[in-house]
């Protein structure tokens, strides 16, 4: 009995990701903003339609992943104009061509203030790392992902450079899960 004990023991150890605990998003409370400013001060705006794949836990960072997308026509500057603008095919989201905006984490990492997530953030039809410090709130099976990071619009072809935009786009998250 103990040689079964052990050997399911050593399977499921050796099964690493299979035992991280996966976590599902509460998408009507979660909430991805971002925020870019310019010389004629700072547009905010926020996305709906966050899908996500979590398997997180703190002890095996290793054996950890996160993937997200959101849905890129749900943007929203609280202007009908700058929406259209914003969704539009010659500058930016270009929406019904690129109807999502992705990232994929390939490692995560403890930090001193929480956890930084290094992946790739796919934009319209490019793909670049980005790391995104967050950190993990956790309240039995329930818990909050919050994130901030920044990266230049124009190295996922956003808009055109200078002008009445400024350079670099941030990205709010505040992301409510239960197991």
């Amino acid at each position: 009995m103990k040689a079964i004990t052990l050997w399911c023991s050593l399977a499921l150890f050796s099964a690493g990701t299979l035992l991280v605990a996966a976590w599902t998003v509460d998408t009507t409370k979660a909430r991805v903003a971002f925020s870019v400013g310019g010389p004629f001060g700072t547009v905010h705006g926020t996305f709906t339609g966050l899908e996500a794949a979590i398997r997180f836990d703190p002890a095996d960072l290793a054996g950890s992943t996160i993937q997200a997308s959101i849905d890129a026509k749900t943007v929203s500057s609280g202007i009908g104009l700058r929406n259209h603008h914003l969704r539009s095919e010659d500058q930016w989201l270009d929406t019904d061509k690129y109807p999502r905006i992705s990232y994929r984490s390939t490692k995560i990492e403890k930090t001193a203030s929480g956890y930084k997530l290094t992946g790739n953030l796919t934009i319209k039809d490019v793909t670049k790392p980005v790391d995104l410090p967050f950190t993990f709130t956790a309240n039995g099976n329930a818990g909050v992902f919050r994130g901030q990071f920044s990266f230049r619009r124009i190295d996922f072809h956003l808009g055109k450079p200078g002008g009445s935009v400024g350079d670099v786009i941030t990205i709010d998250l505040d992301v409510p899960v239960k197991k």
